[in-house]
Formats: structure tokens, C-alpha cells, sequence
């Protein structure tokens, strides 16, 4: 056989191998290594308890301004919508008519007097005359009855007086309490108190103000078994406290205090009504606004602080990927209803120590390994990996 003949099939299967070698190690340099991603460690804190919820102001005090006595409206002395001091003129009512009362009961007085003095001077001279036998004993009977008669018709003519100059009194309708006046619900020339107190105007205390709301008897039941295994304590009705948020959003300076929690529950809503006083010094508030409420009624135990970008939610509910002991990735259900300004508060299924992935979701696997860098916040509050680790970061 020709050597050079033997020699091409040797070569051909040499270059064979040799590309089968290479094909091996270029596959093995394409492989990618496990991507790089962000994580905290957490460890167990405590953290308020607060309810997220909506409350309706009302005023602090309010009372009604009304017409005790009939008669004819003659002016209006205060300006609508203004504070009003206790005891200063709202209204003035036609006075004659009750002046000219007050007159007829003081004549009547005086006639009393007169018919008292009348009597009593008749019956103590039947005093001085009985014990000699000059008159009978009906005589004095007839005198001390009649002395006593005209004694109380003195008393109820004194009343009678009262009566009209207290009536006299209510021509002038004053303010109840401190507040700001409402709207004049009758007119000057109308007729008022005839047959029932008219509703004049209403003046409302609006410094400080209530603020209500409700929460659910589920809501207080979770927290009363919450507070039962010692993962919450709850506040005293006087501890607990509420941040008002205004309409615009923007959040009130003034804090609440609540100061009534009901008994019952309210059959009409399920629910148990609660109230807080807020300060209103500069009458920002209004009674009968809608404002929401985060209400701070205790102290969570042992829960974790995670940022929210690592909290993710699914059909089977909330869930984060950590990286465990093995360097692999690991999915964990959790409970989280509660914010803290940019973290979740996560309250189960996590445990100390656990790094909890915040970048990098998007190439992680479960089951499949990572590369854990610590996280921190970017500069405009974006998620960064690789920089420097926060406090919480490991």
C-alpha cells in the first residue's frame, strides 16, 4: 500500500479530534456565571402598628341658636360666618310686647302686695281681739285664711314677674358657646317662636375638632389576637394617636390624639366607631370634611423592614426571592400589609439573617445560584447594586 495514501485518512481523523477539543472548550467559555445581584440582610424589629382609613371632621361642640319666645325678628347683629363669642348679641327680637308683659306682671305684684297687706292688717287685728271673746272663731278663721291667701297670691305674682323679665331676656338671642356663626336661616320681619323654637343660626366650636371614623370588628379581632401571642402590644385609647392627610394630599402639621372608642358596634356598617380631637388653630379644617387617616394603635414585635422594589405578588400572593446557605435561589411566601415610608413591613415567612434580593429580579431563577452584592438606593432613590452596603446590608 502507498504510505502517502495511509497518511491522509491518519490526518483527516487527527484534525477531527482536534476540532472536537475545541468545540468542548468553547463551550465552556460561553457558559454564563451566575448573575449579580443586590440583597439586604434583615433582622427583627419593632414598628408602629397603623391602619390606613378615612374619617369625616366634625365639630368639637355645637349649638344650636333658637327663638324661645314669639315675636317678630328685628335685626340680625352678627356677621355670618364669623367667630362669636359666649353671651355676645346674635339676633334681637321685638322687645314692646314683652316689655308691656313684664309691666302688666309688676302691676300685678304691686296690687298683690297691697291685697296682702290689706289682709294681714285685718287679721292681726282678730288676733288681738280673739283672745277676749270679742269675735267668734269663725271670724278669725276667716281672717287668718284670707291673710294666707293673699300671701301667695304676693309669691305667684313675684313668678310671674321672673317669668316675664327672663322672656324679655330671650328678645335679645345671644351666643351659647365660643365659635364661628353659620349661615341666618330666617330672615328680619319673620315671625319666630311662635309655637316652637325657630332655628335661628348654628354656632360650631371648630378648635379643636373631632375627626371619625370606624374600624371593622375582623380589623380588632386580628389585633386583640395579635396582642394575645405577644407579637403586638396596642395602645391605651388615650395613647393611640392619628396623622391626618388633607384633600390636596398634602399631610396636616397637627396631630390627633384618640379619646373614644364605642362598646357596641354599629349595626348599620359591622363596625366599631372610634373618634380623635385634632388641634385647629388656624381653622384649616372644616367640620364635615372627608380626610384620610393613618392611625398608629400600637407597636408591631419582631417584624422586618424590606425594601419594596424586593416585594413581588403573584395569584398566590406576596413573595420574596432570597439567596439561602447554599448560594441558590429561593422563593418565600410572606405576609405584608403595612408600608413604612420606602420599606415593606413584613410581619411572616421571613427569618433573621435571610438575604432578601432587591436588583437583579429580572435574572434570577429559582433553584438556580446568584452572585449576592450588597445593595443600597441609588442617588434619586433607584436601586443600585454593587455600592457601598447599607446598615441593614450584609
Amino acid at each position: 500500500m502507498n504510505p502517502s495514501s495511509l497518511r491522509t485518512p491518519l490526518m483527516c481523523l487527527g484534525l477531527l479530534a482536534l476540532a472536537a477539543c475545541g468545540g468542548k472548550d468553547r463551550s465552556a467559555q460561553t457558559a454564563p456565571p451566575p448573575p449579580r445581584v443586590g440583597v439586604v440582610t434583615v433582622a427583627p424589629t419593632n414598628q408602629p402598628l397603623t391602619k390606613d382609613l378615612v374619617g369625616r371632621l366634625s365639630p368639637y361642640r355645637s349649638a344650636d341658636v333658637r327663638a324661645r319666645v314669639a315675636g317678630v325678628l328685628l335685626k340680625r347683629v352678627y356677621d355670618e360666618g364669623s367667630d362669636v363669642k359666649k353671651g355676645q348679641l346674635l339676633f334681637q327680637i321685638d322687645p314692646a310686647p314683652l316689655k308691656a308683659a313684664l309691666d302688666a306682671a309688676q302691676a300685678n305684684l304691686a296690687q298683690a302686695r297691697a291685697s296682702y297687706t290689706n289682709a294681714k292688717v285685718a287679721a292681726d287685728r282678730v288676733r288681738e281681739l280673739a283672745p277676749k271673746g270679742y269675735v267668734s272663731r269663725s271670724d278669725l278663721d276667716n281672717a287668718l285664711a284670707a291673710e294666707r291667701t293673699a300671701a301667695a297670691s304676693v309669691q305667684q305674682a313675684q313668678a310671674n314677674v321672673q317669668t316675664a323679665r327672663i322672656n324679655l331676656g330671650y328678645a335679645s338671642v345671644t351666643a351659647p358657646i365660643d365659635g364661628r356663626a353659620g349661615k341666618q336661616q330666617v330672615t328680619e320681619g319673620a315671625l319666630v317662636g311662635q309655637g316652637g323654637a325657630t332655628l335661628l343660626t348654628t354656632v360650631d366650636q371648630i378648635d379643636p375638632l373631632y375627626v371619625n371614623f370606624s374600624l371593622s370588628t375582623g380589623e380588632l379581632d386580628q389585633m386583640r389576637r395579635a396582642q394575645a401571642d405577644g407579637s403586638v402590644t396596642l395602645s391605651a385609647p388615650d395613647k393611640a394617636s392619628v396623622d391626618i392627610g388633607l384633600p390636596d394630599g398634602s399631610r396636616y402639621p397637627q396631630q390627633g390624639t384618640v379619646d373614644f372608642s364605642d362598646t357596641t358596634v354599629n349595626p348599620a356598617t359591622g363596625s366599631v366607631d372610634l373618634r380623635a380631637t385634632v388641634p385647629n388653630p388656624d381653622h384649616v379644617l372644616l367640620p364635615g370634611m372627608y380626610v384620610t387617616l393613618k392611625a398608629r394603635l400600637g407597636e408591631r414585635h419582631k417584624v422586618f423592614l424590606v425594601p419594596q422594589p424586593a416585594l413581588q405578588r403573584d395569584t398566590g400572593g406576596a413573595y420574596l426571592m432570597v439567596i439561602g446557605k447554599d448560594g441558590k435561589v429561593e422563593r418565600k411566601s410572606v405576609t405584608a400589609d403595612q408600608s413604612s415610608g420606602s420599606d415593606w413591613v413584613v410581619t411572616s415567612g421571613l427569618a433573621a439573617n435571610d438575604k432578601v434580593i432587591v436588583s437583579g429580579l429580572q435574572k434570577v431563577k429559582e433553584g438556580a445560584p446568584a452572585t449576592a452584592e450588597p445593595w443600597t438606593p441609588g442617588p434619586s432613590g433607584t436601586p443600585a447594586a454593587g455600592s457601598r452596603p447599607a446598615a441593614s446590608a450584609k
